[in-house]
């Protein structure tokens, strides 16, 4: 008798919990896993950021845009090689396939800082707004760190 009682309310809670998760933004499940931004010398102005974004969506997202209050102007960059140059390339977004990752390195897409407002110190906590396509917005928060000293970056920042 009371086991028919309850089972419709079991019914009804485990419907509002569907439907409450399906209401949640669809960035509650895009996270990132790890990121730092670039520490440079108090003497040069713009930086760069790297970070892994993680989609765990059904559907495709895109990155359009991020803004930082550390820095006047923050761009996404691609690097291309044209007739064995590599070129840094301003674009427009990057796309994180659904279940897949956008990983943003010094060798490949990353963030441009531009215009830092003051040296950055290691350590530092530097938040970055992130827009996406759907009009949705996340904050990430990085450290500033040296991490990721390659050769290549290191060519990449010295032949100016």
């Amino acid at each position: 008798m009371e086991f028919k009682t309850l089972k419709p309310i079991f019914k009804q809670m485990f419907n509002c919990l569907a439907l409450s998760c399906a209401s949640f933004s669809v960035l509650a499940s895009v996270v990132m896993t790890e990121g730092h931004v670039r520490a440079m010398p108090d003497t040069v102005p713009n930086t760069a950021a790297y970070f892994t974004l993680e989609n765990h969506t059904e559907k495709a997202v895109r990155l359009t845009g991020v803004s930082t209050s550390v820095a006047k102007e923050a761009q996404l960059h691609t690097i291309i090689e044209e007739q064995g140059m590599v070129k840094m390339r301003q674009v427009e977004g990057f796309d994180i396939p659904s279940h897949g990752k956008l990983i943003l390195s010094p060798s490949g897409e990353h963030v441009m800082l531009l215009g830092l407002k003051a040296p950055l110190v290691l350590d530092q906590k530097v938040e970055l707004q992130l827009q996406f396509n759907d009009g949705e917005q996340m904050s990430i928060t990085l450290p500033v760190s040296k991490q990721a000293e390659n050769t290549a970056e290191q060519e990449h920042h010295h032949h100016h």
